[in-house]
């Protein structure tokens, strides 16, 4: 993929998000960081206090269970509407023209939920992929091999 000049690479996970801003040319990016975030989100086990409730059924003698909440995937929703209003802020107030966005599908997915129509507009592509804990010099072949 050809990533032109001063363009947006945002990566980002449940948890994490990088921006890089390209310093290179369309085909030979550098990717430089403007900035870096870190949510803090325990395991589910350690976020949540008791077991689900339970009740009596109002027909019948059956029991039933109220369903168990993820906590942890609870934050990561919260951290991908953030992480989408950010990129809201950045689009309308002329940070980037064009945007990169590299997440796991589900991280993606959450996203898209939330994307302001500037952020749309803007975005070049879309890379499933989770590379928060890879080196810049590999996110920077990754992309450039895109399609």
């Amino acid at each position: 993929m050809r990533l032109p000049h001063n363009s947006f690479v945002m990566v980002a996970d449940g948890r994490k998000m990088l921006f890089f801003r390209n310093d290179g040319d369309a085909d030979f990016p550098k990717l430089t960081v403007v900035s870096a975030q870190e949510h803090i989100n325990p395991p589910d086990r350690d976020q949540k206090s008791d077991e689900p409730g339970r009740a009596f059924a109002s027909v019948g003698s059956e029991r039933s269970a109220y369903a168990e909440t993820d906590f942890h995937q609870l934050e990561e929703e919260r951290f991908a509407a953030e992480t989408a209003e950010l990129l809201k802020q950045g689009a309308l107030s002329g940070e980037y023209e064009r945007l990169v966005i590299v997440a796991p599908p589900r991280m993606l997915g959450e996203l898209r939920k939330h994307y302001h129509k500037e952020v749309e507009r803007r975005l070049a592509a879309e890379i499933a992929k989770d590379l928060t804990g890879h080196p810049v010099d590999e996110i920077e072949k990754i992309i450039a091999a895109q399609q």
